[in-house]
């Protein structure tokens, strides 16, 4: 492609990008098509000459798009909404047009340091204390990976080295709540400890997990012979949103000379806000803590920040450079991949640093309380209801609840499952879901830039329409 080429067709897909940000809303939230509809219309096999991109985007437009679940859409209340912004969407664009590789110093010497400077604005908006030492990698998923097994290189130093197998070590434990995130299970699996090698804690009626019970889960395993590793506060659960009684468990773990790693994906941008100042008390006393600006912070998909006030072990466990990547530059040039497990890193500091250059620290408070507000209205909406029950605290901009009509008990989780299948259909909003205390539970969950408060009253207008037609069908 020339530059003549290039220009006309990247004209055409601003101008498509544009239009699709200023109106989402003309597409249905959650796709529409079958299984397979999309792999059976584009072809099986590769082609043999290469065709213009006008033709490629055509197909784009009419295979693609319909399979699309649309994230920047407004009606996007599940999960963990995730806004990808203008400034961050040209940040992507940029990162891709440079390519940088940023493995070492001198192969992105911009790469490399524009990152330490926006962690650490983002240290500083989020008030974790200046020891705290950022690396940026795709998800928390792989954030908490990484903190996991600096947690290991910690409790038994040597392990990069020797592996478990070959030393006489005790079984290894990792503690978490009944209600973290699965990817501490994966990392667990992942670091040769063995599902049986997490203990899942017990939480309380606001879902945190209980202090007392982690104590004596540790207390047991340490008179059974293991060896405690870490464990895993979180800060804004999946399901939840819940809090974990950070300090709490800050004391225990300094007590028993345990890793502590603070999962604060989605909740813990909220530490800007003067309102929640608190959600990351404790967190300064942990070993390591992992914010998403990809969740609550209008960065596109995929950016995870890991924090550690001992980048030393976290280095520990995974530097190793050979021949072809020695160089010369010296102990003040930071090689990025002596940080985990990828060598190529692709430059996603780009983004984050247009999206807080472009927002401040003023447009991102703005957008998160109006968030919270919205969430707080649909709540009240929630709870004034006589069949419909809120059951678990809005902390942040989630809100769990069921539809409990007057009917057996026993029908209501297929009910509720039924209700989030109709709103979902309609194509103007969709709603996830989980399981609290056995029981199916929906969540709308409000993170997106541009929703709105007409957004969050079409879902419950949906809710109580579906509601009803599902009611009268089942007397």
């Amino acid at each position: 492609m020339d530059a003549a080429s290039f220009r006309r067709s990247g004209h055409d897909l601003v101008d498509w990008i544009a239009d699709y940000l200023e109106s989402p809303e003309r597409y249905p939230v959650l796709s529409q098509v079958a299984p397979h509809a999309i792999r059976s219309a584009l072809g099986a096999a590769p082609p043999d000459e290469g065709e213009p991109f006008e033709r490629i985007f055509a197909d784009f437009e009419r295979i693609l798009v319909p399979g699309l679940t649309h994230w920047n859409h407004p009606g996007f209340l599940a999960y963990f909404p995730s806004t990808g912004s203008g400034p961050g969407i040209l940040g992507e664009c940029l990162a891709a047009a440079l390519n940088q590789q940023a493995m070492l110093w001198r192969t992105s010497p911009a790469a490399t340091e524009l990152e330490q400077v926006v962690l650490d604005w983002l240290r500083q908006l989020i008030d974790l204390p200046p020891g705290f030492d950022g690396v940026i990698y795709d998800t928390a998923s792989i954030s908490t990976f990484h903190a996991l097994a600096a947690a290991r290189e910690h409790a038994v130093p040597g392990v990069m080295l020797h592996g478990l197998a070959a030393r006489s070590l005790p079984p290894l434990r990792v503690y978490c709540s009944e209600q973290a995130h699965s990817s501490v299970d994966k990392a667990v699996i992942a670091l040769g400890l063995g599902k049986s090698g997490l203990r899942k804690i017990a939480v309380d009626e606001l879902f945190q997990m209980r202090p007392e019970a982690l104590a004596d889960a540790i207390t047991r395993d340490r008179a059974d012979g293991c060896l405690p590793v870490a464990v895993v506060a979180t800060v804004g659960t999946t399901s939840t949103t819940s809090v974990d009684p950070v300090p709490a468990l800050a004391d225990i773990c300094a007590r028993e000379r345990v890793w502590l790693h603070v999962d604060a994906a989605y909740a813990g941008v909220a530490a800007m806000l003067a309102s929640h100042k608190d959600v990351l008390h404790g967190a300064e006393r942990a070993e390591s803590v992992v914010v998403n600006p990809h969740k609550w912070l209008f960065t596109p998909m995929d950016l995870s920040a890991l924090y550690a006030r001992r980048m030393d072990v976290l280095r520990a466990a995974f530097a190793l450079t050979p021949e072809y990547l020695q160089t010369s530059d010296g102990p003040d040039a930071r090689n990025l991949m002596d940080y985990g497990i990828p060598l190529g890193r692709r430059f996603r500091a780009l983004k984050l640093w247009m999206v807080l250059r472009s927002f401040g620290r003023r447009g991102i408070e703005a957008h998160l309380l109006r968030h919270i507000e919205l969430a707080r209205r649909f709540a009240e909406w929630v709870d004034a209801h006589p069949h419909f029950t809120r059951v678990a605290p809005v902390r942040f901009s989630v809100v769990c609840f069921r539809w409990t009509p007057a009917v057996e008990p026993a029908a209501l989780n297929r009910l509720n499952a039924a209700l989030l299948d109709a709103v979902n259909r309609t194509g103007d909003v969709f709603l996830s879901q989980t399981i609290l205390d056995g029981h199916v539970t929906l969540r709308l969950a409000i993170g997106h830039e541009r929703t709105m408060i007409e957004h969050v009253e079409r879902a419950w207008t949906l809710l109580q329409e579906h509601a009803s037609r599902l009611h009268a069908g089942a007397g």
